[in-house]
C-alpha cells in the first residue's frame, strides 16, 4: 500500500491508482456501496494544497457526502441524497483529501452484516459496522477511510482487518452529517494502514500532534471477565506489555479498579433506549428491518426513562472514577476484540470489549501488527484520557513500533 503522504505529489494520479485498485479487489472484497470516479477525479483536479493533498478517502455509508446517497445499509434510506458534507468530510476536504465513494456499513451501523469480506481471508467477517472502510484500507484501495463507533463498530473491524483505528472522544468531533444510533455514545473515527498515518490525519483534522511522554504508565486489561479471549490474543497482549516494560514503561494490571461487566450492561441499556428514539420513524416499518435491529428497538422501547436515567448516572460516576485513574496512568492496554475475525459472514463478532470505554466516551486507538498462528490479524486497543489525545497517539505510535521491531521489520 502506498503511504498516505504519497498522494501529495499528484492528486489525480493517487485517485486513479485507488480506482484501479478498487476495480481489482471489489469482486472479492465487496467493500464499496458506490464509487464516484468522476466526482473524485474532478475534486483531485481542484486540490492545490493541504496536509492531506490528494489523499483518496472511503466514507462509511452513514456519513454524508454532498451529492451522494447516504443509505445506511437499509432499504428505508435507498436513494436519499445528501445535500451537504458531514463535518468530518468537510474538514478532510479542507485538508486536501478527496472522497472516493461510500463504503459498506451494517444496517444503521448495528449488527446486520453487509456483503463485505475480510481481505486476509474471504471466508471470515471483516467485523462491523465500519466493515467496508476497514476492508478498503486493508485491501490497499485507499490509505484513509472514515468510520464511527457506538459500541465496537470501529475497533473491532480495525482489529479483524489488521489496520489502525482511531475513535475520537465522544463530543470532541462533531457528528453533524452522521446518521446516528445513540447520541450519547456515537463518535466519529478514522482507519488507516498504521498509527503514524492515523496521527497525521488527526493532526490535519483538529491540530492535535502526537507526543510521547516521559515515563509511560500503562494499565493492562485482558478483558477475560467479559469474554473468552483467544490464547493468541492473550499472548499478543502479554508480549506487547513486556516489550513496553523492557523499553522503560511501567505496567500494572487494571484488575479490580473498574467494574467492566456493569459498564458493558449499562452501555447496552443506554444504546437500546436511545436507538429506539433515534430510529422511531424506521421502527414503523418493521418488515424492512433485520431481526437484530428490531430486537434492539423493542428492547429500547421497553426500557423506562427511570432505567435510562439510572444507567446514565452509573456512567457518569464511572467516568469520573476512570478519568481520575487516567490522570495517574497514561493508557489502558487491552485486546481490541476477543480474537481473530471469526469464520463466516453472517455475523460480525462481539463488541463487548469496547462497550465499557465507549460508554465513558473515551478516545481509543487500535494498534495493528500481531497475527495468530493462521496469519489472521490481532489488534490491541489503547484507551486514553479525552483531554490527552496527543499522549494517546504518541504512545500508540511507539507501541506499534515495538510490535514491528519484535516482528522483525516494518509493515
Amino acid at each position: 500500500m502506498p503511504p498516505l503522504t504519497s498522494a501529495a505529489h499528484n492528486p489525480l494520479e493517487a485517485v486513479d491508482g485507488a480506482l484501479r485498485r478498487q476495480g481489482e479487489t471489489e469482486p472479492d472484497i465487496r467493500a464499496w456501496v458506490l464509487v464516484d470516479a468522476e466526482g473524485a477525479r474532478e475534486a483531485a483536479g481542484r486540490v492545490t494544497d493541504g496536509p492531506l493533498r490528494g489523499v483518496p478517502v472511503g466514507v462509511k455509508d452513514i456519513i454524508d457526502v454532498a451529492g451522494l446517497p447516504t443509505e445506511c445499509g437499509s432499504p428505508l434510506r435507498r436513494g436519499r441524497i445528501a445535500t451537504s458534507d458531514a463535518w468530518l468530510v468537510d474538514r478532510l476536504r479542507r485538508a486536501g483529501a478527496v472522497p472516493l465513494g461510500k463504503t459498506v456499513t451494517t444496517e444503521f451501523a448495528y449488527f446486520q452484516p453487509g456483503p463485505t469480506r475480510n481481505p486476509h481471508n474471504l471466508a471470515h467477517t471483516p467485523g462491523g459496522s465500519s466493515s467496508g472502510s476497514a476492508a478498503a484500507v486493508a485491501a490497499g484501495v485507499v490509505p484513509l477511510a472514515l468510520g464511527s463507533q457506538t459500541a465496537g463498530s470501529l475497533t473491532r473491524p480495525a482489529s479483524f482487518c489488521g489496520v489502525a483505528g482511531y475513535v475520537a472522544p465522544v463530543g470532541a468531533w462533531s457528528t453533524r452529517g452522521f446518521t446516528g444510533l445513540s447520541p450519547s455514545l456515537d463518535a466519529p473515527g478514522l482507519l488507516t494502514a498504521g498509527v503514524t498515518e492515523l496521527a497525521a490525519v488527526v493532526e490535519a483534522v483538529d491540530g492535535t500532534r502526537a507526543e510521547l511522554p516521559d515515563g509511560i504508565k500503562v494499565l493492562v486489561w485482558p478483558g477475560t471477565e467479559l469474554a473468552d479471549i483467544d490464547p493468541a490474543m492473550l499472548d499478543a497482549l502479554d508480549r506487547t506489555a513486556r516489550a513496553l516494560t523492557a523499553a522503560g514503561a511501567k505496567a500494572n494490571d487494571l484488575a479490580g479498579q473498574v467494574r467492566t461487566p456493569e459498564l458493558a450492561e449499562t452501555h447496552a441499556t443506554v444504546m437500546a433506549y436511545e436507538a429506539a428514539r433515534s430510529l422511531a420513524a424506521e421502527a414503523e416499518h418493521p418488515e424492512s428491518l433485520s431481526t437484530p435491529l428490531r430486537e434492539l428497538l423493542d428492547s429500547g422501547r421497553r426500557t423506562s426513562e427511570g432505567e435510562y436515567r439510572a444507567a446514565q448516572d452509573t456512567a457518569r460516576t464511572a467516568r469520573a472514577r476512570v478519568l481520575d485513574l487516567l490522570t495517574r496512568v497514561d493508557v489502558i492496554l487491552a485486546p481490541a476484540a476477543p480474537g481473530p475475525a471469526p469464520r463466516g459472514l453472517d455475523a460480525t463478532g462481539t463488541p463487548v470489549l469496547s462497550r465499557p470505554w465507549q460508554l465513558l466516551g473515551l478516545p481509543v486507538v487500535t494498534v495493528p501488527g500481531h497475527r495468530d498462528p493462521h496469519g489472521m490479524p490481532l489488534g490491541l486497543q489503547l484507551i486514553g484520557h479525552p483531554d490527552r489525545v496527543a499522549r494517546l497517539l504518541g504512545i500508540a505510535r511507539y507501541t506499534e513500533a515495538l510490535i514491528q521491531e519484535a516482528a522483525g521489520g516494518t509493515r
